[in-house]
Parts: C-alpha cells; sequence; structure tokens
C-alpha cells in the first residue's frame, strides 16, 4: 500500500483512498448517476483506466463514496472527473478527495493542474477557490444541460514546489 492510501485510511472521519480498478466500475458509475444529470457511462470510465489515467476511488465501510479521474502530461494535470456520492457531501470528502489528487498531480510531476466545473455549481467552486483554485477562461456551451448547453469555467492552480 502506498503512503497516500496508508494515510489515508487512518483517518477515521473520511474515506480511505486507493486506486480504481475495473472491478469497482459498476459502483462509481451508481455514484456517477446519483451524483450528476449527464453521467458518464461505465464505457468512459473504463477508457480512462485502460488510458492508464490516473484514478482512485474513496470508500467508507466498504462502499465507494467518491472517486477521481485525471489525466498528467507535459506538466499539466487535468481533472477529468471528481465526485462525491451526494449522500456524503458537505462532509469534508470532496476537499480531501481534492487534496489527494493535487498530491498525486505533483507526484507525477505536474507544476499545474486544470478542470472545468458548471457556473450553476456554486459548492465545487467554492472548494476549487478554497483550495487556491483561480478561475482563468470559461469554455461556452461546455456541458449538456436540460435545454442546450451551459459553459463551464476554467479553473487552475499551479504547485509550488514543496519547501524543504
Amino acid at each position: 500500500m502506498n503512503a497516500l492510501a496508508a494515510d489515508a485510511g487512518t483517518r477515521a472521519s473520511f474515506g480511505a483512498l486507493r486506486p480504481m480498478r475495473e472491478d469497482d466500475l459498476e459502483s462509481v458509475h451508481a455514484v456517477e448517476i446519483r451524483a450528476y444529470e449527464f453521467p458518464w457511462t461505465v464505457g468512459i470510465f473504463r477508457d480512462c483506466l485502460r488510458a492508464d489515467y490516473p484514478a482512485w476511488v474513496m470508500q467508507r465501510g466498504g462502499q465507494i463514496i467518491g472517486y477521481f479521474l485525471m489525466s498528467v502530461a507535459a506538466g499539466e494535470a487535468h481533472v477529468l472527473n471528481i465526485c462525491i456520492d451526494p449522500a456524503f457531501q458537505g462532509q469534508g470528502h470532496g476537499r480531501h478527495l481534492l487534496r489527494a489528487l493535487v498530491h498525486i498531480a505533483r507526484g507525477r510531476g505536474a507544476e499545474r493542474v486544470f478542470l472545468e466545473v458548471r457556473p450553476s455549481n456554486r459548492g465545487a467552486i467554492a472548494l476549487y477557490h478554497s483550495e487556491g483554485f483561480n478561475e482563468i477562461g470559461r469554455r461556452p456551451r461546455y456541458y449538456p444541460a436540460r435545454e442546450g448547453r451551459e459553459d463551464a469555467l476554467v479553473m487552475a492552480i499551479e504547485l509550488l514546489p514543496p519547501e524543504a
């Protein structure tokens, strides 16, 4: 077990973190369906795993309650998906998962992390701002919406080298 998973597993108030496996995909997809009106398919998750994107799950009591997937290349990480089951939101799990993502991105050589978020997702935006992300742009009509499309806010954080 790596240090991140071991450390996360010792925190009683948060779920344990571990790399996502293909046999997790049905549980991950079930969380995705509960959390999003326009969820990813199991096939998208599977393709990300097969592309060897960093993908981790958060478990509590043996149940998957959250996950993230990202790509890392050329010194940049891009958050593809980060999610906490709605039944577990508002308890700090999202912050814990985001910090783990940033830690892993830094460990893989990323100097900055990018993400897109719906402008209507005020809770996520507040979390990202509180963790040091800044809005750097907008992607028009990026997300599907009930009536047409919704823009995405593009946010980023510079990963400073760890202090000695």
